[in-house]
C-alpha cells in the first residue's frame, strides 16, 4: 500500500482541498497528475496546466509511486 505520508513532495491536512493529497505548497490533488497521465497527458502537459507545481514534486511523487511497487514486489 502506498503510504504517502513519506513523501516530501506532498501533504495533507484536513482543511486544505477536503483533506486530500497535495503538491506541497499548493491545492493541487496528486489524484490530479494520475488522472491527467492515465488519460494520455505528458509531465510537460500537468506542468503547463499546473503552473504552481513544480517539476521536482512531480518526480518525486512518480519516484515515490515507483518506490512502492518495487516494494510490492519483494512482498
Amino acid at each position: 500500500m502506498l503510504d504517502w505520508r513519506e513523501c516530501p513532495a506532498v501533504e495533507r491536512q484536513a482543511d486544505k482541498v477536503s483533506g486530500a493529497w497535495v503538491f506541497r505548497g499548493t491545492r493541487v490533488p496528486v489524484r490530479a497528475l494520475f488522472e491527467n497521465l492515465e488519460s494520455g497527458a505528458s509531465v510537460d502537459d500537468f506542468l503547463a496546466w499546473f503552473p504552481g507545481v513544480g517539476r521536482d514534486l512531480v518526480a518525486a511523487v512518480l519516484t515515490h509511486t515507483e518506490r512502492s511497487l518495487d516494494d510490492g514486489a519483494a512482498a
